[in-house]
């Protein structure tokens, strides 16, 4: 239940150390108008789950009759709170019941610090859902602590066997506590509110409302067009390089290579025979006669330039994606690039110690995309 300050390490830019201290620079509240609702998304958005997906909307859709007072409760909210308190129950397997496994317990809650918690929190479920008869922890992929889950139980599941570690459950047993006794969630005081009680710390509000602002900018929807001749082509050269290792500063148009000395976490390129993430874009755009620079900032100059404020729905397979820290508006900023390839997802080489990989386009720090077929 304490916010987490999640970190993408990219691929070689001269200026990365400079570029990562700017993004940690302090967080500013946002409260952005919700009197429309971000409609439901179709797919995979920014590598949250389908299977998660699937249970925010179903929660919120509940919420017309479990609290039909509650207003402006919406998939992003919930997916925020998941997104700081387990990274969409990251490491762990989701089955189509819903069912989380293994179970997700936060640290146990015995005055000790960990997590932060100072205070202790005596056993209130005989150590049903947390495993331990003495104290406390928070549970799910919402760490919700048991006594709060039990309480709203009943309306969750009302023929018995509610369960945190279910992310049907747990979401609407979410969707209810923020709802409260029909709440106004447009009304940014109220919105404050919901979510300062999930944890009483301002800067846990600040975390859970940039993702929320990143998820409505990600999950903004549209519908893959199919993959021009030439797109596909690229896409195809990017793929058939998946599984080959990262190497900082590797790959150029001919294919994978050693890199330079060194990364930011100390791994030598020049005993690496691999790609950075934009030595794989040389290659697989050189293979349709396209010659990109080297760097990742450089090739966002490239082509027609797609903002963020776009989302995700405005990319069409084929087109680069840039990350850069959050809140930067300068392409000179951009760490790290990868391929988009449709549904949400990308081929990159997203850091030393990876590979190359098909995966979800990162919510943290999206910067936009760049078209240049």
């Amino acid at each position: 239940m304490i916010p987490k300050r999640l970190r993408r390490w990219g691929c070689s830019g001269l200026t990365l150390l400079l570029l990562l201290a700017v993004a940690l620079i302090g967080v500013v509240t946002i409260f952005e108008d919700t009197a429309t609702q971000t409609p439901a998304p179709v797919g995979n958005v920014a590598g949250i789950p389908q299977r998660m997906l699937e249970a925010y909307n179903r929660a919120v859709a509940a919420m017309s009759t479990l609290s039909p007072d509650c207003r402006g409760l919406d998939w992003t909210l919930l997916a925020a709170l998941a997104q700081v308190e387990s990274t969409q129950a990251q490491g762990h397997q989701i089955a189509a019941d819903g069912l989380i496994t293994p179970p997700i317990i936060g640290p146990i809650l015995d005055g000790h610090g960990a997590g932060g918690n100072t205070t202790p929190v005596y056993d209130t479920d005989g150590g049903r859902w947390d495993g331990n008869s003495t104290y406390d922890a928070a549970v799910g992929a919402l760490q919700f602590l048991p006594s709060t889950f039990a309480g709203l139980a009943a309306k969750v599941r009302p023929e018995g066997g509610a369960n945190p570690n279910n992310i049907d459950d747990e979401a609407m047993a979410a969707a209810l506590y923020l709802c409260g006794n029909g709440r106004d969630l447009t009304d940014p005081g109220q919105l404050f509110a919901a979510i300062y009680q999930y944890n009483a710390s301002t800067a846990y509000v600040d975390e859970v409302l940039k993702w929320r602002q990143q998820f409505q900018t990600l999950g903004a929807g549209g519908t893959d067009v199919p993959a021009s001749e030439r797109a596909q082509r690229v896409i195809d050269a990017a793929r058939s390089q998946i599984g080959v290792p990262y190497s900082w500063g590797g790959g150029d148009e001919q294919g994978k290579s050693t890199g330079v000395c060194c990364s930011e976490g100390g791994q030598d390129g020049r005993l690496v025979v691999g790609f950075d993430c934009s030595g794989l874009m040389l290659y697989a755009f050189a293979q349709v006669g396209v010659h990109l620079p080297r760097l990742a900032s450089d090739q966002a100059g490239v082509g027609t330039r797609i903002p963020a404020s776009a989302g995700v729905g405005a990319l069409q397979p084929g087109d680069m994606v840039f990350f850069a820290p959050d809140g930067s508006r300068s392409d000179s900023a951009i760490y790290h690039v990868g391929l988009y390839i449709g549904g949400g997802q990308m081929i990159a080489a997203p850091k030393p110690g990876d590979h190359v990989k098909q995966q979800a386009v990162w919510s943290y720090n999206y910067a936009g995309g760049a078209r240049v077929l």
